[in-house]
């Protein structure tokens, strides 16, 4: 048998090792590369040659194996380590990383490219880059309304800088919270006036007394009380009358009404013998159903005496219950208004509504009504249903019908025992407002944020998964194409549409351990080294062989 099969031997043997220092050394070389994935090499054996072949046993004899001789060993695969690498965090939004197995679909002048790289930019045209070469992310672009297409139909992802949102004016209007069971009801119910009137006055001078009341929606008005002392001894002209809180009568007018208080002169106590000719005396009712009004005027307790004490309490000076949100509505302009809710309580599970802005802003009509709850504190029936209030803006705004959704049941507003906390949960109108920045989410999608707050989604970032991603042609600048081998690709959304999310403001790092290549260099070495000596003693051995004839 030739020696110069073990030398052939050893020079595949040191030819492939040679290989697997080569992609040992990219593998080095490509540490720090952004969705690096690591590479292999393993090896196999080559054709034998049979020395001996082998015999069937018989009855007589036993069989006999075969005798091979290897002729060395050759490549047998170099194989894409695509375990996940880990994230570095860098802030940059538009900076992706890939958890799962699928990878970025881009195109450059009509050829598609596939990577696990995500340091991506917009150029100055919007498209979502990769600024190495250009090469255009691939994705869905959402309408104007904000709606992703269905499908997988790729498109480049173009982001419009100069985006704008025009003004929406507000049509609707979400309310919720509760509404305290306990609370005392609004509207003033008791005035009861105690002090005294001064007897040593001349006839003709007066004592004035007066105090806030409140009709049934929470507005305030003054109810004021004077008595002017007549020429009949112990007489007094009792004269009350209901303002606004600036003086004016109300309309319809409540007074001013005289009536007469005789006191008696007699008792110490000075106390009130009649009023309004009734003995002893009684309360007046104070009534007024359009504006709200429905009090009892209690005298009974003032007396007479050489003193002006005059005072009064309302409903023992206890807080009217007035309920009061907020929340900033917007008209066809785009202007912000300021709507104020009140809720005021009527009577046990009963409550009104009413809504306001402004002067300045505009006026509302139809702003006003009832809401009526069950025993269980659900919300039962509105008033009018639906309620809708008219807007009617200053300074050219169109008007705008708002819809006032106070929910149903226990959805929205409830009245329970627990504190009145009334917000609006949700308005559907904004100002116009531009593209202020961008964010991506784990599904893919980019979401414009605008100057007013508002979101809105403008694109979704698609991702594709392959058969046999190990069948992927690797073109540099970390990008990939496919081969006869790969399988077609399956273009998904990022999530649902496959086991692939992505992380915004990250870039995955190689997946190269070092650890593992400097051990796999070692083996590399000593397999190299052992494969050359192998050369080096055939040679010796032939050199024996050649020296035999001197």
């Amino acid at each position: 048998m030739s020696l110069i099969n073990s030398l052939f031997a050893g020079v595949s043997g040191i030819r492939n090792h040679q290989a697997m220092l080569d992609v040992i050394g990219n593998n080095i070389a490509n540490v720090n590369s952004i969705g690096y994935k690591g590479s292999r090499v393993t090896f196999s054996d080559t054709f034998n040659q049979f020395v001996r072949y082998g015999t069937n046993p018989t009855s007589t004899s036993g069989g006999t194996n075969t005798f091979q001789i290897g002729l060395g060993m050759k490549l047998n695969s170099v194989d894409r380590n695509w375990n996940q690498g880990t994230f570095e965090r860098t802030g940059i939004v538009t900076d992706l990383a890939l958890q799962g197995d699928g990878l970025f679909v881009l195109e450059r002048n009509g050829e598609k490219f596939y990577s696990r790289a995500g340091a991506f930019i917009f150029d100055a045209s919007g498209k979502l880059v990769n600024p190495q070469n250009g090469a255009i992310v691939q994705g869905k672009v959402a309408t104007d309304e904000g709606a992703i297409p269905p499908g997988n139909n790729l498109q480049d992802i173009i982001i419009d800088t100069n985006l704008r949102l025009p003004a929406v004016a507000t049509t609707k209007i979400g309310w919720g919270g509760n509404l305290d069971s306990t609370a005392p009801i609004t509207r003033s119910e008791n005035y009861e006036q105690t002090g005294s009137v001064n007897k040593s006055v001349a006839p003709g001078d007066n004592a004035t007394e007066s105090n806030t009341v409140y009709d049934e929606m929470g507005n305030t008005y003054k109810f004021n009380v004077t008595y002017e002392k007549t020429a009949i001894a112990d007489t007094y002209n009792l004269t009350y009358e209901l303002t606004d809180m600036d003086g004016n009568p109300t309309s319809p007018a409540i007074g001013p009404t005289t009536v007469s208080a005789v006191f008696d002169g007699s008792d110490p106590e000075g106390k009130m013998l009649s009023l309004d000719g009734n003995n002893p005396p009684q309360k007046i009712t104070i009534s007024e159903p359009t504006l709200g009004i429905n009090f009892d005027f209690d005298a009974s307790s003032v007396t007479e005496k050489t003193t002006n004490t005059l005072s009064s309490a309302v409903d023992g000076n206890r807080e009217a219950t007035i309920i009061k949100g907020t929340v900033s509505v917007f008209d066809s302009l785009g202007n912000a208004h300021t709507l104020t809710m009140t809720y005021t309580k009527l009577d046990n599970n009963s409550w009104s509504w009413k809504a306001d802005v402004p002067a300045a802003s505009g006026n509302l009509t139809g702003n006003s009504g009832s809401l009526a709850f069950n025993p269980d504190g659900s919300l039962s029936t509105v008033s009018p249903n639906p309620p809708v209030v008219v807007f009617k803006p200053e300074g050219g705004a169109s008007q705008t019908n708002i819809q006032i959704d106070f929910g149903s049941k226990f959805d929205g507003i409830t009245q329970t025992s627990a504190d009145s906390v009334i917000s609006a949960f949700n308005q559907n109108g904004s100002s116009a407002a531009s593209l202020s920045n961008v964010s991506i989410d784990q599904l893919g999608y980019i979401v414009g944020v605008f100057t007013n707050g508002q979101s809105k989604k403008l694109a979704q970032i698609l991702v594709a998964n392959f058969p046999n991603r190990n069948g992927l042609v690797s073109v540099g600048e970390n990008m990939f194409t496919i081969s006869a081998n790969t399988g077609d690709p399956l273009i998904g959304e990022p999530g649902e549409g496959s086991n692939t999310t992505i992380q915004s403001g990250a870039l995955e790092q190689s997946n190269v351990d070092l650890s593992e290549e400097f051990t796999r260099m070692i083996v590399s070495q000593r397999g190299f080294q052992a494969n050359a000596r192998v050369i080096t003693v055939s040679d010796t051995l032939l050199q024996e062989i050649t020296s035999l004839v001197r």
